[in-house]
């Protein structure tokens, strides 16, 4: 059952009414607790417009033990909804934070995600950066969905030495969808979904500078990084995004969810 972290409801996908600080200690505490069968998706714009495309992505969110905002968007309609300590909870500063954390703890990680490589760079980075960091293993799964067979092995491999966090970096939606398979069959005790932070903490994307990130424009930035990858998605999803927002604000539709929790705001 998921964890009842009060969330806000942005056009039908719940979004966690928590900042960085807040979100540490509700995944430290999982971790400390020895509970497992934890998942954590990390989204924003691009994962609400999928959920609101697709019902099996909306499950998958609104299934989540949190869905932290990744993305002022998701601050700004917090704080219209009243959550005043609501803020962005940025994919690669989470991850840095948790892996300086499970340097001094003990945490066991585990990196999923990356173009070939790129998983063993960032165990390697973040190894000399964090001294004493327990890297388990790591893997950079193929572009296709897994064969049988490889999720088995896969599966056989991760659980050999079970990590305390799991980290996925294969982009949305196909993460959520990767944890939401994992999630019955993995001894790992959180599972964070952190898309594009294994090639910025690696340095192969080049990191937005904070004065961008908060006046909500790293989409611009980003897409001027890689514009063939993410303009068509920021220039379908940012005008709709915008549209169906102002829809649900003024009350004109509503956008009802479907899953546990209990606590939320309309």
């Amino acid at each position: 059952m998921p964890n009842p972290v009060e969330s806000i409801n942005v056009l039908g996908t719940l979004i966690s009414a928590v900042n960085m600080d807040s979100a540490i200690n509700i995944i430290s505490s999982w971790i400390e607790q020895s509970n497992t069968n934890h998942y954590v998706c990390v989204s924003g714009v691009h994962g609400v417009m999928e959920s609101l495309r697709n019902p099996e992505i909306k499950k998958i969110h609104n299934s989540a033990d949190m869905c932290v905002p990744d993305g002022m968007p998701m601050t700004w309609i917090g704080w219209l909804y009243g959550k005043k300590t609501m803020n962005r909870v940025y994919g690669p500063e989470l991850m840095q934070k948790l892996l300086e954390k499970a340097s001094l703890k003990g945490w066991r990680n585990f990196f999923y995600g990356g173009k070939p490589g790129v998983a063993e760079e960032l165990a390697k980075k973040m190894q000399q950066k964090f001294p004493g960091l327990i890297i388990t293993g790591t893997y950079s799964p193929p572009f296709r969905p897994l064969t049988v067979t490889e999720e088995n092995e896969i599966t056989a491999r991760i659980n050999a030495h079970p990590p305390d966090i799991l980290w996925l970096g294969i982009s949305t939606p196909k993460q959520e969808k990767q944890m939401w398979e994992f999630k019955n069959k993995l001894k790992t005790k959180v599972m964070i979904g952190v898309g594009a932070a294994f090639d910025f903490l690696t340095g192969r994307l080049r990191l937005p500078p904070a004065w961008i990130q908060k006046i909500g424009m790293e989409w611009l930035f980003r897409m001027l990084m890689e514009p063939h990858r993410l303009a068509p998605r920021y220039l379908r999803n940012n005008p709709l995004f915008l549209w169906h927002i102002l829809l649900q604000l003024g009350g004109l539709r509503k956008y009802p969810y479907t899953d546990e929790h209990t606590s939320e705001n309309h």
